[in-house]
């Protein structure tokens, strides 16, 4: 998410955003005749940040003896937010008002089973988000969705995506730039023997990714990434209260406010139809 949408200052209070609804519209005239008055449509969204956190303990040892390998662990933290701040936005809930996701906006699913699926569900979502009034400038992907774009093939079984495949990736779609993230991907559960029928089996999408106008979607960020370190506080850990100086331990805690918002009709959904 924040590699494509538009960062802006976030007051801990929160802010609210305007929004452009629709542009003035001109006509023509003839000479001396009055000119047209349009108005823009306008409207307001309201951002509001939410505390995203993580507290890892540690033993003094595991430090001292492992030292490299604990600095990897705390550099791992940032990324940590990051990855549940894209699952929240793209497949989860939102913590609380003033706080927008894309669970549910339009869902493009590659679900026959020609080589030219996927590029067709990428048209497809193209053509839909342009009649929203939007323009695609960018795709947000799981890395699961990497195979199946690799996959796709013309009627003579020529790659698609010829053009990028030396790179070892797809970096672009259809001209567009393509990132990739694990908090994307959302995995459908097949269900079975529902309504009474013996081995019956309900197909479920796996989201595998979301193509959308990234200039209509906006996350703030108060403070940045808070790292803190602290050898006398108390955890608690499952169902036990854990004493950090008694038992010789740390722990870090990493955490950010931060809050996202969006014209959700703006980005539709690819999704992968699976038993």
């Amino acid at each position: 998410v924040m590699r494509l949408a538009r960062k802006i200052d976030l007051p801990g209070r929160g802010v609210t955003i305007p929004v452009i609804t629709s542009l003035p519209e001109a006509n023509w005239v003839v000479e001396t005749g009055i000119k047209p008055v349009s108005n823009p449509g306008l409207s307001q969204k309201n951002m509001t940040p939410y505390t995203l956190a993580v507290i890892v303990p540690f033993s003094n040892q595991f430090r001292r003896d492992a030292a490299k390998l604990y600095d990897e662990l705390v550099r791992a933290l940032p990324a940590a937010l990051g990855k549940k701040f894209d699952a929240t936005v793209f497949n989860g809930t939102a913590p609380g008002t003033g706080f927008d996701v894309l669970t549910n906006c339009t869902a493009q699913s590659i679900n026959d089973n020609s080589n030219q699926g996927a590029y067709l569900t990428l048209v497809k979502a193209d053509t839909a988000i342009a009649a929203a009034g939007y323009d695609v400038n960018g795709y947000a992907l799981s890395p699961q969705a990497r195979g199946v774009l690799l996959e796709a093939c013309d009627t003579t079984k020529r790659p698609i995506f010829i053009n990028t495949i030396a790179e070892g990736g797809i970096p672009r779609l259809l001209g567009q730039p393509a990132y990739y993230s694990r908090g994307i991907y959302g995995a459908g559960n097949a269900v079975s023997g529902t309504s009474g029928q013996s081995g019956y089996v309900a197909a479920k999408d796996d989201v595998l990714g979301f193509a959308g106008d990234w200039a209509n979607a906006l996350y703030g960020v108060v403070e940045g990434v808070n790292i803190s370190i602290s050898d006398q506080a108390s955890l608690t850990i499952g169902t036990e209260v854990v004493n950090l100086w008694e038992r010789n331990m740390f722990a870090v805690r990493a955490e950010i406010e931060v809050g996202f918002v969006a014209m959700t009709d703006a980005f539709n959904k690819i999704t992968r139809t699976h038993v």
